[in-house]
């Protein structure tokens, strides 16, 4: 049996990138591995790296764990828990920050990417992150970790903490792989397709949202930017607009994107957006109200403190054992 693990960051609205990257994609994993077991966290830790409103940061950490159940995530097979609530996360990260050099710190995307913007004001945490991300995976000797392309960093800095600690005392941490889907991986904006669909741009006609009105998704499909050309073809090069649109298609509708290219193949971009919109928002509406029946059902809480308990009691004896293992305490 292997262990799956993936975590999300609760910050800003959940967008329709967030849902076929991250969300969908787990519970797609999890019904296509039935004998294997799933560990499921809301990295809200992560979140505070920059500044956030307490009362917003605790609605979207619930949101998320209530979206997950919406689009199909079983309660019973997955250890769901919120990240800041067991606290040996955090004690593993400062320990893991000891086997991390600067040099591996500096050359993570988001940081690298916020000092080339000039930004200021940059928290140590936004800088140290990564050691805690690997503490996230290596205390539940994770076996597969489900990323986005955008991801396989983060995975292969803790693949190098965790043989940089085995090779320095013994064999402990389990390394882990990455799982990155090859489809639908990264999604892009609808109006600049060269950029990842994030919340943080300051258009919202770029994202859709997993709690906008089924007018406004459709909208926001049929003013999709795309090209001249006219042709429905997967070339992400030459046409990545289209491409990125065919992603999203594909993988909501559960078909191979050469089937859907042959379908336009002698239609326009009209049609072919008409469909889309109408495939998103039918999704988005199912899931929404699935959303709001959990909500209103009163069940979140206790699933969230099963998970808590069943994903304390391995991290403690994992924590307890590192710290044996280097030398910290007194041995027992």
């Amino acid at each position: 049996m292997k262990r799956i693990l993936s975590g999300i960051k609760p910050t800003g609205v959940l967008t329709l990138g967030n849902y076929i990257g991250a969300i969908k994609r787990f519970v797609e994993l999890q019904q296509s591995m039935p004998e294997d077991e799933f560990f499921l966290f809301i990295a809200d830790l992560h979140a505070i790296t920059v500044p956030q409103d307490s009362s917003e940061l605790r609605k979207r950490t619930r949101d998320i764990a209530a979206m997950y159940l919406a689009a199909g995530l079983d309660p019973k097979r997955t250890v769901l828990f919120i990240q800041s609530e067991v606290k040996e996360h955090a004690e593993l990260g400062y320990l893991l920050q000891c086997y991390t050099h600067i040099g591996e710190l500096e050359r993570m995307t988001q940081y690298k990417d916020k000092v080339k913007k000039g930004e200021s004001n940059l928290t140590s945490a936004l800088f140290t992150y990564p050691a805690l991300m690997a503490a996230d995976i290596l205390l539940y000797d994770a076996d597969y970790v489900p990323v986005g392309e955008d991801q396989k960093q983060h995975v292969e800095l803790t693949r190098d903490i965790a043989t940089r600690f085995n090779n320095r005392h013994r064999e402990f941490f389990r390394v882990p792989d990455p799982i990155i889907p090859t489809i639908g991986a990264r999604i892009m904006d609808l109006q600049d397709p060269l950029k990842k669909m994030s919340k943080s741009e300051t258009s919202d006609k770029g994202y859709i949202t997993l709690f906008d009105e089924p007018n406004i998704v459709k909208k926001k499909i049929k003013s999709a930017i795309t090209d001249s050309l006219g042709i429905v073809k997967y070339d992400a090069d030459n046409q990545p607009g289209v491409a990125n649109l065919l992603s999203i298609y594909s993988v909501l509708s559960h078909r191979e994107i050469e089937d859907i290219v042959n379908q336009y193949s002698n239609s326009g971009y009209a049609e072919f957006k008409e469909d889309l919109a109408n495939i998103v928002a039918n999704e988005l509406g199912e899931l929404q109200l699935r959303y709001h029946e959990i909500i209103a059902s009163g069940t979140l809480d206790s699933i969230l403190d099963s998970g808590r308990e069943i994903a304390s009691k391995v991290a403690y004896r994992k924590l307890e054992k590192c710290k044996q293992i280097i030398g910290l305490g007194r041995k027992r």
